[in-house]
């Protein structure tokens, strides 16, 4: 961007000094009017209107990116939530997988199996 606005001051600047050196009075026809100007005035008049142009064009491509940005940073936000949810999760996970390995049995029995999962659960209501 900035080496964009260097070159366009620089090609703005080397117009206007063009167009000083040329101070001819010239007559312009356009249809059926017939103007009698400078050529330095007709120069830049050329100049601004070809920029106007120019920045009327690049608008639509300049506001389609800004777009595509804020919808990529939209997403990295959602994508970041979810890490952030499985994190907590995979965190819970390991806790309960730590507590069950603590209290693992040889033979593990239905009614023990019932009990450590109640008290899993009174322990994350604990916690």
């Amino acid at each position: 961007m900035r080496l964009f606005l260097i070159l366009a001051s620089i090609i703005a600047l080397l117009a206007i000094v063009f167009a000083l050196q040329n101070a001819v009075s010239i007559e312009i026809a356009l249809g059926i009017w017939r103007f009698e100007e400078s050529l330095a005035l007709v120069l830049l008049l050329v100049l601004t209107v070809g920029f106007l142009i120019g920045l009327l064009v690049s608008i639509p491509a300049i506001a389609k990116k800004e777009l595509k940005i804020l919808s990529h940073k939209k997403r990295i936000v959602e994508l970041e939530n979810k890490l952030s949810a499985n994190i907590e999760r995979i965190s819970s996970q390991r806790k309960r997988i730590d507590y069950l390995e603590g209290n693992i049995k040889q033979e593990p029995d239905v009614s023990a199996v019932n009990e450590m999962e109640s008290s899993w659960q009174e322990f994350l209501e604990n916690d």
